[in-house]
């Protein structure tokens, strides 16, 4: 089985797919195709689909939006490799457990634990010092995503969590893979995406310390200042709140012309996500 979420869903049983059309069933594949190869509860897949208010015939029609799934797993086995039909029914594929539901990805590929590996490699790789490998790994986790998670899917509140917390993870993963890009020196190839992205994120403090260090690295202080001066009016409005004492640190730095001093800074922060909105 071969799931994609980062972006619209797409699921593929035997290499055809077994993404439905309709809205309500979307929804329970996309929660199940997350947690491929664990049991998700009825609860949950009740949350998702009616939010704390579910129907009296709540479960009987959960058990309907199974069936359709299971039809267009059995359609996918008949019409792929006769030998892979074989060995896996639409029962097997998307199992009924105690307690919920298991889709069963038979060692398939699944983007999210795809980025979530590389991720993790990444991160080791910058704690290890290689930052050309670590921009490798975190450029090629990065490319996974196509669009937001989910961008076709309705979202209930349990979607919307996750959908949440895998962009939060994206964030984290393209702080980190600007910082190792930052340790190689890469100031004025950054500068366009960083101009984007304190845009998009105006008070994420992590990634502003960058843009003011790759601007202070290619020559331009007195822009670096100015998107610091920025961001703070940004945070002072918005939030009531002063910049972090790591904003603060790379201002003063840059005010002294200490541009190691100012790195360090920038990299103190680990990759939090802090106050982004």
């Amino acid at each position: 089985m071969n799931i994609e979420l980062l972006g619209t869903l797409d699921v593929r049983e035997n290499g055809v797919s077994i993404t439905p059309t309709a809205p309500k069933p979307r929804q329970v594949l996309a929660l199940l195709a997350l947690h491929a190869d664990q049991v998700v509860s009825v609860a949950a897949l009740t949350e998702e689909l009616w939010g704390s208010t579910p129907p009296r015939s709540a479960r009987t029609t959960l058990q309907t939006y199974v069936l359709q799934l299971r039809e267009l797993i059995t359609a996918a086995l008949e019409r792929g490799r006769p030998e892979e039909g074989k060995r896996r029914t639409a029962k097997n594929v998307l199992a009924t457990l105690p307690g919920g539901y298991l889709l069963d990805s038979g060692e398939g590929t699944s983007d999210v634990r795809e980025f979530e590996r590389l991720a993790g490699v990444g991160y080791r790789a910058i704690d290890a010092g290689d930052f050309q490998g670590a921009v490798r790994q975190l450029r090629k986790g990065l490319e996974l995503w196509t669009g937001p998670a989910f961008a076709d899917v309705q979202l209930g509140e349990v979607l919307q969590m996750e959908a949440k917390r895998l962009d939060e993870t994206r964030l984290c993963a393209l702080d980190q893979r600007i910082e190792a890009d930052l340790r190689l020196g890469r100031h004025r190839d950054l500068l366009a995406e960083l101009t984007v992205l304190v845009n998009r994120y105006p008070t994420h403090e992590n990634l502003h310390g960058q843009y003011m260090l790759a601007l202070y690295r290619s020559g331009r202080r007195s822009e670096a200042l100015t998107a610091y001066q920025r961001v703070r009016t940004t945070l002072v409005q918005e939030l009531g709140l002063e910049p972090s004492v790591d904003l603060r640190r790379i201002q003063r730095l840059i005010l002294m012309a200490s541009p190691d001093g100012a790195l360090d800074s920038a990299s103190s922060a680990g990759g939090r996500l802090v106050r982004s909105n």
